[in-house]
């Protein structure tokens, strides 16, 4: 009896061991999918394409760095979950934060991406990596609430 139990139980855990290695490997493909390197984003600027740039960043990470990918419009994380409808659903979306992790852009992305958004992408180590290639990047001017209590 002890022996069928256990093979049971080695099989009930490697059974679930296999499952959460499909699920991950299906996030990192559909990640990957979704995402966009600083240079690819870069050409489809220069290139004057039709792309909808959204930083993700919330009120104090901007305060403490204050530049933007030209062209770019800033959302907090919060309004674009509070409303999805803020990034066009048929049209190319680029989102990007300064998260470790780019856990915003990620999240924003998951959302957009159960809600149908198919075009919506997120920038491959957001902010710094565009910075760290050299492009552009100006200073954000526009007035924001530091709103504390808000979270990501």
């Amino acid at each position: 009896m002890s022996l069928t139990l256990g093979v049971v139980g080695i099989a009930v855990v490697a059974a679930f061991a296999l499952f959460y290695r499909a699920r991950t490997v299906r996030r990192r493909e559909l990640l990957e999918r979704h995402s966009i390197t600083p240079e690819d984003l870069h050409t489809l600027l220069t290139a004057q394409q039709d792309v909808h740039l959204y930083d993700l960043r919330v009120p104090l990470d901007v305060l403490t760095d204050a530049e933007i990918i030209p062209g770019a419009q800033r959302m907090s994380p919060k309004e674009v979950r509070d409303n999805p409808n803020l990034i066009p659903k048929e049209q190319t979306a680029v989102v990007y934060c300064t998260c470790p992790g780019e856990e915003s852009s990620r999240e924003v992305l998951g959302r957009a991406l159960k809600l149908g958004y198919s075009q919506v992408r997120f920038l491959r180590g957001g902010l710094a990596a565009w910075k760290a290639k050299g492009y552009q990047v100006e200073p954000y001017s526009q007035p924001f609430h530091l709103d504390t209590a808000q979270s990501q």
